[in-house]
């Protein structure tokens, strides 16, 4: 049997077990074992290494620590707080208190590492807040449900722990190659609602009356324990002091002192916290388990290298792969998770983007922008179906509130293609290098 034809075997495989459904965790270590059995006499010994040495990693212990940060503060009134705290700053512009949803799913997204977690925590105070105060709801359904995709582009990013141990790259690195172009996404998210505003003047309310310099500081004391948890657990990694998983570790605990401040956090909550990052977690590296076992019999078989030399043959040039990889992405978000499509891809991916002179530093920030249109795209787009859910509205309403927003990310995509070095990779060599 020839390479192709049996490199087509195992992706219907795949398919198959994926469809029957097989948790993810499985099928990859199933349709692994079967590429082995191909190759190897003795499968079962590489399954066994490949989930120790995926699972016994000191770098991925951060990814527990971030999804129990985030479950924390899930249950605390940071949210709330966030909102009154900025609400006051931005009532001069075009569209008003509709950019308190893209800062405060920003500054969220920052403590918490999950999009679906921002999208929910945020919606649950600002729409009844939106709704009260007769701004329109579309526009304020479609920025809540794309912002919160920032929660996983924002470091610290629980996607971004996952890329950097599934593509060996170090995970500090790619933290703080996403915060330009996080930045970007916000600007071009709060771009749209001006433009949207000055264009729709009868859809927005009166506006309230304006706050002195004195009490918009009064009101903005709130945002002081996000912005010290913002610090510790960002800023010592950004500055060397502390790595990804101590930094992780820094958050937490940090996250327990703002929950025991605030008295927002009962035993029961605490509880219900731990189990729900538990179950993430172990969800997760069951996942990158199998993908590791999946990602060795591939290199075993050759053909990630064949596959490489393929698209190498085909000389498409850079931007010509890179236009294949987005559309192949945007088509695996109609139908899988973000950690799924990474985990399914880097052992294929990575020889070509290598091979076609690209840095592994930039192209996770570029899947986790896909990743982020994938999660407002249907059919399994999450932060679909939490809007979904908070609003009561149809998923094709909540998709075409969040379209022109959607456009943004891909305006996103176009710019660090075209500007690698000044968006995203600059940043990280510049602050690493001191």
């Amino acid at each position: 049997m020839d390479l192709l034809t049996f490199a087509m075997l195992l992706l219907v495989l795949l398919c198959f077990f994926l469809g029957a459904g097989l948790w993810i965790s499985m099928s990859l270590a199933a349709v692994g074992f079967v590429a082995m059995t191909a190759v190897h006499p003795s499968p079962g010994l590489f399954l066994a290494s490949a989930m120790w040495e995926s699972s016994g990693s000191w770098t991925l212990a951060a990814l527990p620590m971030f999804v129990w940060m985030g479950e924390i503060l899930f249950r605390t009134k940071l949210s709330e707080e966030l909102f009154n705290g900025l609400a006051p700053w931005v009532r001069w512009l075009p569209g008003r208190l509709l950019h308190v949803n893209i800062l405060a799913c920003g500054i969220f997204g920052s403590v918490s590492g999950s999009s679906a977690a921002t999208c929910a925590t945020v919606s649950k105070i600002a729409l009844p807040e939106l709704r009260r105060r007769g701004y329109d709801e579309g526009v304020a359904i479609g920025s809540l449900a794309t912002a919160g995709t920032l929660g996983i582009l924002i470091p610290p990013s629980i996607i971004m722990v996952v890329y950097a141990v599934a593509a060996q790259v170090s995970i500090v690195r790619v933290f703080i190659a996403g915060c330009l172009p996080g930045l970007l996404v916000m600007v071009l998210f709060s771009a749209y609602i001006v433009v949207w505003a000055l264009l729709n003047p009868s859809k927005q309310p009166k506006a309230e009356p304006r706050l002195n310099f004195s009490e918009k500081l009064r009101v903005s004391v709130q945002l002081i324990p996000c912005a010290l948890l913002i610090i510790a657990t960002i800023g010592s990694m950004f500055v060397n002091v502390a790595t990804a998983t101590e930094a992780a570790g820094f958050g937490v605990l940090g996250s327990l002192v703002l929950a025991a401040v605030t008295r927002t956090l009962t035993w029961e909550s605490f509880y219900e916290s731990l189990k729900g990052a538990t179950r993430l977690s172990c969800m997760i590296m069951f996942i990158l388990a199998g993908a590791a076992f999946l990602t060795k019999a591939m290199a075993l078989t050759g053909i990630p290298a064949a596959l490489a030399e393929g698209v190498r043959a085909l000389n498409l040039g850079p931007y010509g792969i890179i236009a294949i990889l987005t559309l192949v992405y945007v088509v695996l978000g109609t139908a899988l998770d973000g950690v799924s499509m990474i985990v399914l891809t880097t052992s294929i991916v990575v020889p070509m983007i290598q091979a076609a002179g690209f840095d592994l530093v930039w192209f996770g920030i570029f899947i986790v922008l896909l990743v982020e249109i994938a999660e407002i795209t249907p059919p399994v787009g999450f932060n679909l179906f939490v809007m979904q859910t908070m609003t009561g509205r149809e998923q094709g309403e909540v998709a075409m509130a969040s379209l022109p927003f959607f456009m943004m990310l891909v305006v996103t995509v176009v710019l660090i293609t075209l500007f690698p070095v000044t968006l995203v990779t600059g940043l990280p060599e510049y602050l690493l290098a001191r």
